[in-house]
């Protein structure tokens, strides 16, 4: 049982990590689309 947690663990931080660059992206380009469009007006 435990070799599977232990196969598990890494599959479900690596997943953590990607959900996670992806909401720091998602973020960043909201804030670069309301500053881009800000400074457009």
């Amino acid at each position: 049982m435990s070799f599977h947690e232990e196969d598990r663990a890494p599959m479900g931080m690596t997943v953590r990590v990607f959900i996670y660059l992806v909401a720091v992206h998602f973020i960043a380009a909201f804030m670069f689309l309301l500053f881009y469009l800000g400074g457009a007006v």
